[in-house]
């Protein structure tokens, strides 16, 4: 595939039209020729952005086209093509796929660059449902490990929840840092609140589990295995613990 630098964008949408049949069944499309047939997806959709309040400041029309682009070829590489065969409209199908995939990309590269976090809007609306019940402070801190884990990976395989819902909710990583330790401080004892600091990069880079095992003198089982169930005890702790006017308060 040909490559082009941002700034020649136009003149690839050129070459999109003039190269690109419009009666070719899309099995019979290349790699290089799906990722070109659905550039002006791109640009649309990192346009929007654009002008939206959330990119504003924090990144240029061509710095989403980057990471859009990038979406799509990711996107196109983890095609089920299986499942396009059985669609009745394998282009509605395949634009809708796309379009999740470019907007996560690109979601998640303004919230790197913001220093924000999200709760996927789904998540923040099962919460709301059940205001007063245990469920939603389970579901809070579940979604609020994830969103962490997502900040520190840049495969989109890994981060779903970007893909997965068109809308979520920002939130400042630092802030929910704090809040989070606020609420380890009170209900956790010393090596619980260590491995989920350690674990998750609270306050510092993320640790493996060997490193974790190592800081907190582990010794005498498996260091993935012993991490991961002080990790489970600590987080199932802090569901125990907090009440939902706690998480409510935050959000």
């Amino acid at each position: 595939m040909k490559k082009y630098n941002i700034q020649n964008y136009i003149r690839y949408k050129e070459d999109i039209k003039a190269g690109m049949p419009d009666d070719k069944p899309f099995k019979d499309y290349t790699r290089d020729e799906l990722i070109k047939k659905f550039m002006p997806l791109v640009e649309s959709l990192a346009r929007k952005f654009s002008t939206a309040q959330q990119a504003s400041g924090v990144m240029s029309i061509l710095d989403l086209l980057q990471e859009g682009n990038a979406g799509l070829i990711k996107a196109v590489d983890k095609l089920d093509w299986e499942m396009l065969n059985s669609s009745e409209d394998v282009e509605k199908t395949l634009k809708s796929f796309f379009s999740k995939r470019i907007k996560g990309a690109i979601r998640r590269r303004i919230d790197q660059n913001r220093g924000d976090m999200r709760i996927p809007e789904h998540k923040l609306n099962e919460m709301r449902k059940n205001p007063k019940d245990k469920k939603m402070v389970e579901i809070f801190f579940n979604s609020i490990f994830l969103s962490i884990d997502a900040q520190v990976t840049n495969d989109d395989e890994e981060n779903m929840m970007y893909q997965i819902s068109d809308k979520s909710e920002p939130y400042n990583i630092q802030l929910m840092n704090l809040y989070l330790k606020s609420l380890m401080r009170k209900y956790l004892n010393i090596n619980e609140y260590e491995v989920l600091r350690l674990s998750y990069g609270l306050d510092c880079d993320k640790h493996s589990a060997k490193e974790i095992a190592k800081e907190l003198n582990i010794v005498g089982a498996s260091d993935y295995v012993r991490v991961s169930e002080l990790k489970k005890q600590a987080v199932d702790k802090l569901i125990e613990n907090v009440d939902h006017s706690q998480v409510l308060d935050y959000l």
